[in-house]
């Protein structure tokens, strides 16, 4: 059985509750967390001058030492006599070896989705990790986009899909999800949150918008073979619009099945 801490963050390209676009102490926040996998939405690659047009997602993958993949959402031309292309999307930073990770873009209208779907080697087998970013704008863009997600991971293998889902766990659009998979944060005997002791809200993992929470649209879905065994809110009000969400994973690796004939790895 293998111990992984899982961190999900919708990092708001950087710009905290002040306004202000820092990597820095974006970094500092994740740092701290120690995360073996930190799953990042809403990242900026030579995006905008809201991001400085710096790559968010290198930047922090060399301040932290991970190992980057990274899955654009959009991906535009350079702009304003610029040679970098725009991208916006999300992104894994991995202290464990990266296998494999592939882009799916997902279905709907509106803002263009994706998923990242990576294989992550552990100390005794693997973990399928699937980051998304799902639509704000319809039920039935984000119900479209979680079959597709939910569909990512391989049957009968340890598996994880977290990310903004733009829905409460228990949202009619997120079932498809619960047939695969359990809300980390149910599962989680040791808990806890940003809202004070004596709030109506504490205890149940509410991470947007950061200033004041309302809702808990930032999830880690788990399959079986991956149990919780604490899960915390930690405080990203300085750094981004919303809150990141720590899971402590123990995960019991599974045989591989083994290809068809004809297959590609």
């Amino acid at each position: 059985m293998s111990a992984v801490r899982l961190v999900t963050f919708n990092l708001h390209h950087g710009v905290g509750d002040d306004g202000r676009h820092d990597l820095v102490r974006v970094a500092r926040l994740l740092d701290d967390a120690d995360p073996d996998l930190v799953c990042l939405q809403e990242v900026d690659r030579h995006f905008a001058e809201r991001s400085e047009f710096v790559d968010q997602a290198l930047l922090l993958a060399e301040a932290l030492d991970r190992e980057l993949a990274w899955s654009p959402s959009i991906d535009r031309p350079p702009t304003g006599g610029r040679s970098e292309r725009r991208q916006y999307g999300n992104a894994l930073l991995s202290r464990l070896p990266v296998l494999s990770s592939r882009v799916h873009p997902l279905p709907g209208g509106g803002e263009p989705r994706s998923a990242l779907h990576a294989r992550v080697q552990l100390g005794g087998g693997e973990l399928e990790v699937v980051t998304t970013h799902l639509s704000s704008a319809a039920a039935a863009d984000r119900a479209a986009q979680a079959a597709v997600v939910a569909g990512l991971p391989p049957a009968g293998l340890p598996g994880v899909v977290v990310g903004d889902l733009n829905a409460d766990a228990a949202a009619p659009e997120l079932a498809v999800l619960g047939e695969r998979f359990a809300d980390a944060w149910e599962l989680a005997a040791d808990r806890s949150d940003q809202s004070g002791r004596f709030s109506l809200r504490a205890g149940r993992g509410l991470t947007h918008p950061a200033r004041r929470p309302r809702v808990r649209i930032d999830q880690v879905w788990v399959s079986p073979g991956v149990s919780v065994s604490g899960a915390r809110v930690l405080d990203g009000s300085a750094t981004s619009d919303h809150h990141p969400l720590l899971v402590e994973l123990a995960v019991t690796p599974a045989a591989r099945p083994s290809a068809a004939p004809g297959d590609a790895g």
